[in-house]
């Protein structure tokens, strides 16, 4: 149920909103907008049915019935877009945002030179996996805690924030120390517990498309962050597994506008694992930005022909640079300027 208060209720009418869902058992979480603020009321359904408020507290104007499952990452919750802001970067303003640099932290050298690389050419944070995900047991897993406090380091060197991803609920407070958005990889956009804890982290969560994942199903994953006490949110739709085998994944850029349409939320797209060939993250990047996409993460390497991992889809900050030139001018385009 959402809660839409009047534009004339004071804070003490909220407050007995909140009494009101409290004293049933409820939980509660705002949305104060432009003229009005809304009210999310979420927990167990019976308890929800018999709420009444419309007719019995001040302040209120109407209460409604959210029929998807996903309730605080809907349009229904909130119509208005959500921007987040770390540190006076926004994400999900007029301006994408860039995320970029090596898949995987390998060592200080690699970190310090894609970190000057990325800043130079305009991104706003670097991206490296201190923690690696990989399909085999023996393919390099990343430098752990050396690699997250190198990450800090060389974003800090360069006047750059920190994205990188939490594998084990485990680790969430350890990477969080380090980190200014925690990222959950595709393979962990249903570890439902994985969910919960970085949703209680503080920090902004950056939540991958699955694999094989539908728009619903990557929905109700981030509704399980929101409920979790989280409200900054970012989708990245990364490419979704399908029968073709010429590039890495199907990247899905419908997706953008579809979730656009159905959540708040702002939407990011990665080219370089949605397509796994370096010679179509340029043209991918532009076609996610000309779909709508607030911002890009982009796999970016000094020397791709020795990477650790993923060297096929990274960019050599040279053609870094041609991406974030042309981006930058088709943003303009797109603002009318």
């Amino acid at each position: 149920m959402i809660i839409v208060m009047s534009p004339n209720s004071t804070a003490a009418d909220l407050e007995k909103v909140k009494i009101k869902i409290k004293s049933e058992g409820l939980e509660y979480h705002l949305s104060t907008g432009t003229s009005r603020t809304i009210v999310g009321v979420i927990g167990d359904k019976k308890a929800i049915s018999n709420l009444e408020m419309h007719c019995c507290l001040p302040g209120v104007e109407k209460t409604m019935r959210i029929t998807e499952k996903y309730k605080l990452v809907s349009r229904e919750f909130k119509g208005e877009d959500s921007i987040i802001d770390i540190d006076g970067i926004k994400i999900g303003g007029p301006n994408p945002v860039v995320m970029a640099g090596p898949c995987a932290v390998e060592s200080m050298e690699q970190l310090m030179e894609s970190a000057k690389a990325v800043s130079e050419g305009g991104a706003q944070f670097l991206r490296g996996g201190a923690f690696k995900p990989r399909t085999s047991p023996y393919d390099f897993q990343g430098m752990a805690l050396d690699g997250l406090k190198m990450l800090r380091e060389a974003a800090d060197s360069f006047n750059l924030k920190v994205v990188t991803e939490v594998l084990d609920q485990r680790t969430v407070e350890e990477v969080a120390e380090y980190a200014d958005i925690l990222q959950i990889g595709a393979r962990n956009m249903q570890n439902f517990q994985l969910l919960k804890e970085v949703g209680r982290s503080g920090r902004p969560v950056l939540l991958k498309r699955g694999l094989s994942a539908t728009i619903k199903e990557w929905l109700n994953a981030a509704e399980y962050v929101m409920s979790s006490g989280c409200d900054d949110v970012i989708f990245c739709e990364r490419g979704i597994r399908t029968y073709e085998t010429y590039t890495r994944n199907t990247l899905d850029l419908s997706a953008v506008v579809a979730v656009k349409e159905l959540s708040h939320l702002p939407v990011i797209v990665d080219p370089s694992h949605g397509t796994g060939r370096r010679s179509m993250v340029r043209p991918m990047a532009k076609a996610a930005i000309a779909a709508g996409a607030d911002g890009l993460i982009i796999e970016v390497h000094p020397h791709p022909e020795v990477a650790l991992c993923d060297g096929d889809q990274s960019l050599t900050p040279a053609e870094f640079n041609d991406v974030m030139d042309e981006i930058k001018r088709l943003s303009q385009i797109l603002r009318g300027e």
